[in-house]
């Protein structure tokens, strides 16, 4: 309802239907198109108290119409363009025959970015154990790779399996494949079982100090789902276990852990974990409240941005720590200079309360594991070139104190 007020003389009102405008801006730019001469005013003075109270109330009422019809625009339009941006997985998925689609549903194929969050620690640790001046191992990458994918999918189906009586009751879950029926639990767990071999079968292929390290990790891919229910840390533990691959990376080169080095990389990785995964809880933090689950999100509440800025400082010592460690040169440095800006900006510009700004926030962190990837990469082949010329140095001093040596032996003779 708008009050319209027409040089002084006239006062009337009119309504204009919801329907005719999209938003409040348009509503403005309709009422510009007005003559000078006329005002609009959400308010009579002529108007009595009850006249008031009513226009009042008629006009929250025309705003929360307008405010609806905006929401409905903005996730139609949020849905469509979803659908055009749509991963190379996706569209793999969503184009599949239905009778596989749904176990690759289940092993979240469509959505890889859990995947690469599961391999960037092994890839990190496979490239720091390589040797001065040299790529990291290829076969090795390639190994890690498929088992970071199958494991995740093992992950997840166990992880749909314990949750089934309750991702029915959330909005971003229900529609999971154990959910709706496409697959029975009898099904998923023979399918889970297949999974397991699949990724025995891919560790076999390590020595056999990797072979037990790596297997010592399936107690906490299995008891990871239960945690949210037993307490507030179930990103810590999810931490623990996503974050295996940056001990079992280095004993895979080396046939055991340098403990001294993966130690600090282990824990950066850990707090990463926290600090992402916490970010994507705040995604389903009031139902999870609802249904009465835990989560540092819950733990952190309005403090999010204070504890993950602590995790995050952990997390760049950690780094800089193994990096120190193990020699690295300033390409290296150079890219956790960029993972402690961009974890920054993460962190200043997060909003807690948009589950669309959190999921952008935690994808955004396959750039970071991709960053210190090339950076361990790059400041391992400068390595080379620095021990040479620390080497000529040393040879250099190593003339000169010999020749001081002989000046000093003629002189006494």
């Amino acid at each position: 309802m708008l009050i319209v007020k027409r040089c002084q003389c006239f006062c009337g009102a009119f309504m204009l239907s919801h329907n005719t405008y999209s938003s409040l801006k348009l509503l403005h730019r309709t009422a510009v198109n007005f003559r000078s001469c006329t005002n609009i005013h959400t308010t009579s003075a002529v108007c009595d108290k009850d006249k008031c109270d009513m226009k009042s109330n008629v006009q929250k009422n025309t705003y929360s119409l307008l405010k609806v019809e905006n929401k409905l625009s903005h996730d139609k339009l949020t849905d469509l363009q979803q659908k055009r941006n749509l991963s190379i997985a996706a569209k793999l998925v969503n184009n599949i025959s239905p009778k596989v689609q749904p176990y690759m549903k289940l092993m979240r194929i469509d959505k890889p970015i859990g995947s690469w969050l599961l391999f960037w620690p092994c890839g990190w640790s496979i490239a720091m154990a390589a040797p001065a001046g040299a790529f990291p191992d290829f076969y090795m990458l390639s190994l890690f790779g498929m088992g970071a994918f199958i494991m995740r999918g093992a992950g997840c189906t166990i992880n749909d399996m314990w949750d089934q009586d309750i991702d029915k009751m959330v909005p971003r879950t229900k529609d999971r494949p154990l959910v709706t029926g496409q697959i029975t639990p009898k099904q998923s767990l023979v399918f889970l079982a297949g999974q397991l071999s699949v990724g025995l079968l891919i560790l076999l292929q390590l020595n056999w100090y990797s072979i037990f390290l790596g297997a010592s990790s399936l107690g906490l891919v299995v008891i990871y789902p239960l945690m949210k229910r037993i307490t507030y840390w179930p990103q810590l533990i999810l931490g623990m276990t996503f974050n295996w691959g940056a001990l079992l990376g280095w004993s895979a080169i080396h046939g055991s852990c340098n403990w001294s080095i993966c130690l600090p990389l282990y824990v950066a990785g850990i707090c990463w974990t926290i600090l992402y995964d916490t970010i994507y809880a705040h995604q389903d933090r009031m139902d999870d409240i609802l249904l009465g689950m835990k989560s540092t999100a819950i733990k952190f509440g309005e403090d999010t941005k204070f504890y993950l800025s602590g995790f995050g400082i952990v997390m760049i010592a950690g780094l800089i720590a193994s990096g120190v460690l193990t020699s690295q040169t300033w390409p290296y440095y150079s890219a956790v200079s960029l993972i402690a800006t961009h974890i920054s900006n993460q962190i200043y510009t997060l909003n807690i309360n948009s589950p669309t700004d959190c999921a952008k926030k935690f994808i955004s962190n396959h750039k970071i594991g991709m960053l210190l990837f090339i950076g361990i990469v790059l400041g391992n082949l400068i390595k080379k070139s620095t021990i040479e010329k620390d080497n000529e140095v040393k040879e250099i001093n190593h003339q000169d104190v010999v020749l001081l040596d002989e000046i000093k032996n003629r002189h006494n003779l």
